[in-house]
């Protein structure tokens, strides 16, 4: 069933289906709830499960103001108070990793799983640095020496270049609330979560490296790791029947 409700005027969609303990799937930057189509059919027969479009993406409006892991964190508690969850179990893929790494914090929760999870602040190198105060320099001077309308036209192109295509498909609200969410480190947040969490990662990842599953591995203390091998940023899929034993083991789907 396709649903909508509206947090701080942000209409967002969602869907249910099934009956029983409540699963919460949040998708990750770039993807919609559609991602979980197969997860959803596997958890169906046995849960309430909930797939959520978070703000900006699928069927949901764009906020009007940069949000922030607070805010969206916030739009998905707002959503499990309307349909009267208790202690639902979240599962997030990447950037709904960071999503879920915040509200199971703060909130009763039944368990977690994180799939190629976003949360740990990446480590940049002097090279990064470099491209990133460069830019800065180039855009407050280049519209002094060549004008503002060619400095606009460079500008964009060296940024087309540089940035991640994540960054690039997005409107000028959706990169600046990416540039918010992708500098907030949840390493602080995770020794507070006390129900159990699954750690799903691809062992080539590279958005999300195997060192971030293994950073919350530490400080999460009841956290456990399951390894796909030869599988990237999205192991759920590229591994499906290993995600799928794996998910009907740690909530004991017989």
């Amino acid at each position: 069933m396709d649903k909508r409700f509206t947090y701080n005027g942000v209409e967002i969609a969602y869907s249910l289906e099934g009956e029983g303990d409540a699963i919460i799937l949040l998708h990750g930057w770039g993807c919609d709830r559609t991602i979980w189509n197969d997860t959803a059919e596997l958890l169906k027969g046995r849960h309430r499960v909930v797939a959520v479009d978070f703000a900006g993406f699928g069927h949901s409006n764009e906020p009007s103001e940069v949000w922030g892991v607070e805010e969206y964190t916030r739009s998905i508690e707002a959503l499990v108070a309307h349909e009267g969850i208790t202690m639902p179990t979240l599962v997030g893929h990447s950037f709904g990793g960071r999503v879920s790494l915040l509200y199971a914090s703060r909130n009763e929760v039944k368990s977690v799983v994180l799939a190629d999870a976003a949360g740990v602040k990446p480590r940049r190198s002097l090279s990064y640095y470099r491209k990133v105060y460069t830019y800065k320099l180039l855009k407050h001077a280049l519209p002094i020496l060549i004008g503002r309308t060619k400095a606009n036209m460079l500008l964009e192109q060296r940024r087309a270049r540089a940035a991640s295509s994540d960054y690039n498909r997005a409107t000028p609200m959706m990169r600046a609330i990416l540039s918010k969410c992708v500098n907030e480190d949840l390493c602080s947040v995770m020794p507070r979560i006390k129900a159990p969490v699954l750690l799903f990662w691809g062992e080539l990842d590279t958005a999300t490296p195997l060192s971030d599953a293994r950073t919350m591995e530490r400080l999460i203390p009841d956290a456990g790791l399951v390894v796909a091998k030869g599988a990237g940023h999205f192991a759920m899929i590229e591994q499906k029947a290993l995600w799928q034993e794996t998910m009907k083991a740690f909530l004991k789907i017989q």
